[in-house]
């Protein structure tokens, strides 16, 4: 049986995982990248530097973002948002870098449990010449659906 997710079951997998795949594109080129993620309810925070996908989303802000769960080819649940790419103001990165923390570092494992090497932690330890600014930022959900197939 395939079916439409309900509201509520798209919120509970979106809050459950933490790696989705964001797609943006250039004018006819599109790129799609894994990217950990922290969903508030409303709006799907990330981090990550400077590259391709930055680029992208700053010259075009549309953005597809998904994820799925699947317990075997048989069954499984898809989530795929639309939305705006938006660079955080720098009053808004303290409490979303702290919510994505809080977030993505208890489902780490014990022996891989360090800042990752974006977080402002890194930023830090590293002289002059090898600082990674991170950059958060928001995806604003204008469309969201979810599917699902259960044998």
């Amino acid at each position: 049986m395939t079916g439409d997710l309900t509201k509520e079951q798209i919120s509970n997998l979106l809050s459950s995982q933490m790696i989705g795949r964001i797609a943006c594109c250039e004018i006819q080129k599109p790129y799609i990248v894994p990217i950990a993620y922290a969903y508030d309810g409303k709006d799907i925070y990330c981090q990550t530097t400077e590259g391709k996908k930055i680029q992208y989303m700053r010259d075009n802000p549309n953005v597809c973002f998904q994820i799925d769960f699947t317990n075997n080819i048989s069954n499984w649940q898809s989530i795929i948002v639309y939305g705006k790419f938006e660079e955080l103001s720098e009053s808004e990165i303290k409490i979303a870098r702290e919510f994505l923390l809080n977030k993505i570092m208890p489902l780490m494992t014990n022996s891989k449990i360090h800042p990752h090497e974006h977080w402002e932690a890194r930023e830090h330890a590293l002289d002059d010449s090898e600082r990674v600014k991170p950059i958060i930022f928001k995806l604003k959900i204008d469309e969201i659906s979810g599917k699902y197939h259960q044998m």
